[in-house]
């Protein structure tokens, strides 16, 4: 069955490309670059709602206590990166294209160090079938979780969903779900903490529940009921209790499970594409239906569309002053916003090191630069995250004036392409002077674009608009050491004057950057608007055309109009079904779980 499903993959995905690629090229070729991507060890993303058990389950699955930090509040954008190899850790710091040595693998994660990812390598056999991604959780009090695990998920070859026994599933775990539905065909769920909650069948059977009202197409995925505590308890157990107590805790039938998948990489990474694919057919489809309701020339919808576009028209004369107005306000509250928690932020550190610098004597005075570095370092990169989540916040706000809810989801494809594309052509700026103290890493006041820059650049999690955003990556330069030596030494009140001189001049190149990084934007999304009204105008003067065309012939005309329309649709509606089939077919590359083999 094997060979014969990879074949019929491959088939309905070069069909589907060919297809979504004579009709939109644009699209065709975002599909093409996705079939391109190559999987040399397939990538399991490990999602859940915090406090769940995930890292204990990565553990667990590892067989190794306490690798995946444990009862921690992992940092907002840190994800950490389960590869095989001998064992060592490595940090990838915003606006760093070189790792770091990770020597508390606890603190990282938690976000003391603001790393981006951190890549894990152990000898664990699991890995040397699947690498694991474990991200932050999906939910909680901070929506950005979901934002950072979506984006993972865009390159995963299958999910791992992680909930747990003690209560069914949550609106945010159901609403990230029917996100992840759109980006990746395979998931396989884990019910943690069976141990603790004897009433787990029962919540099993809700969650399912859950999922046929909620997320339908994850209905039938198979759950895998673990205990991690229980699998740890084995490996401390003397020999003769640990055969029983592994049983009980059911984690060998997950590792099998997920070893069964990652031999199956290839066929997953087409299923992947195939259901990128199909969401094209699915807006090819919409496209054309329109077109069969313009070749019956109906004078409502006639009369409709034109007060759509004449509505629209007049909108952009009247009102296009009040939406730059609105931006440009938008903009400048943000950036003033910004600048005034860089200033607080600055202050504090000023007062932090100068009272180091008052009580502190040999080894903490030696040591001040480095500690100075590592503070600026965390200072850029919380500016970063601070800047993805402000731009998104006045991108949503001035789209929302613009269009309603349902043009935005029509249009939000074309227009973050547009936005991809401004904010790349942004050239590269060099934020330091020939004495600056503080150097901005090379390359890292670049915009990021493409598609494939996992937490370079984030969306929204719920279809939302994208702002690539690269991190400021801002420290203490060679300069800064190099004074610190000749100034300092010994004497405190030339400390102080080090610190000042170099807390200032960092304020001023982030200052400098935040509104250089402010005017990108504004710009950007001005030329992404203007270039989506004018979309959106040529979009229903086509669509009038059609109308108009179909009007002005006589009724054989308007029959055989409807006709070819009605092929058109008939023939995409048929590329979904096909699509459709190939998918469900595609179930079967998920694992069962033992007890369901049997019923």
């Amino acid at each position: 069955m094997t060979p014969d499903l990879t074949k019929t993959l491959d088939t309905a995905v070069r069909d589907t490309l060919a297809y979504v690629r004579g009709r939109d090229p644009d699209a065709g070729a975002d599909l093409a670059e996705l079939h391109r991507r190559e999987v040399n060890r397939p990538s399991l993303v490990v999602v859940g709602e915090t406090k769940r058990g995930k890292s204990s389950l990565i553990n667990a699955l590892l067989g190794v206590p306490g690798l995946s930090p444990v009862d921690a509040a992992v940092a907002t954008a840190t994800y950490l990166q389960f590869v095989p190899g001998p064992y060592q850790a490595r940090a990838w710091l915003p606006g760093s294209a070189e790792p770091v040595g990770v020597d508390d693998l606890a603190a990282w994660a938690t976000g003391a160090q603001k790393a981006r990812r951190i890549e894990v390598q152990h000898p664990a056999p699991l890995l040397q079938y699947v690498s694991l991604l474990d991200t932050p959780g999906v939910g909680g009090l901070d929506p950005a979780h979901a934002t950072v695990a979506l984006a993972a998920v865009d390159k995963a070859t299958a999910l791992l969903f992680v909930a747990d026994a003690s209560a069914p599933l949550s609106e945010p775990e159901l609403k990230f779900l029917v996100a992840a539905s759109v980006r990746v065909d395979a998931v396989v769920f884990a019910l943690t903490k069976i141990d603790a909650y004897p009433g787990w069948r029962r919540i099993a059977d809700d969650n399912r529940n859950l999922l046929r009202a909620h997320a339908p197409r994850f209905a039938e995925a198979p759950w895998f009921p673990v205990s991690s505590a229980l699998a740890e308890l084995a490996r401390q157990s003397p020999p003769g209790e640990q055969a029983a107590l592994v049983d009980a805790s059911r984690i060998a039938e997950l590792q099998h499970a997920l070893v069964d998948l990652a031999g199956r990489g290839h066929q997953l990474q087409l299923a992947n594409v195939l259901r990128a694919g199909r969401g094209d057919l699915a807006r090819l489809a919409d496209a054309a239906a329109a077109k069969v309701r313009a070749a019956e020339a109906a004078p409502a919808r006639a009369a409709q569309v034109r007060a759509e576009r004449a509505a629209l028209a007049a909108r952009k004369r009247t009102e296009s002053r009040q939406w730059t107005l609105l931006l440009s306000t938008e903009t400048q509250r943000a950036r003033v916003e910004t600048v005034g928690r860089l200033r607080s932020t600055v202050a504090t550190l000023q007062q932090e090191f100068s009272a180091r610098i008052d009580t502190g004597r040999g080894a903490v005075l030696t040591k001040l630069p480095d500690a100075v570095d590592a503070s600026l370092q965390a200072l850029s990169a919380e500016l970063s995250l601070g800047l993805e989540e402000t731009f998104r916040t006045v991108a949503e706000k001035v789209l929302a004036e613009v269009f309603d809810a349902d043009e935005r989801a029509g249009m939000l494809g074309r227009l973050n392409a547009t936005l991809r594309h401004a904010l790349a052509a942004a050239p590269i700026r060099d934020g330091s002077g020939e004495n600056m103290l503080i150097a901005l890493s090379a390359g890292g006041i670049a915009f990021m674009a493409g598609r494939g820059a996992i937490l370079g650049a984030t969306a929204l999690a719920a279809g939302g608009v994208l702002v690539p955003v690269a991190g400021i990556g801002l420290g203490l330069a060679a300069g800064g050491y190099v004074l610190w030596r000749r100034r300092v030494q010994t004497d405190r009140q030339q400390a102080r004057i080090w610190l000042r001189d170099v807390l200032g001049e960092a304020r001023a190149a982030l200052a400098d950057e935040i509104a250089n990084r402010f005017t990108d934007l504004q710009y950007a999304l001005s030329v992404a608007l203007d270039d989506a009204v004018e979309r959106r105008l040529r979009d229903l003067d086509a669509h009038i055309a059609e109308i108009d065309a179909a009007a002005a012939e006589d009724a054989a005309g308007r029959q055989k109009r409807r006709l070819a329309a009605q092929q058109e649709l008939d023939g995409v509606r048929a590329k979904l079904r096909h699509t459709d089939d190939v998918l469900i077919r595609a179930r079967a590359l998920t694992p069962v779980p033992l007890d369901e083999e049997d019923q």
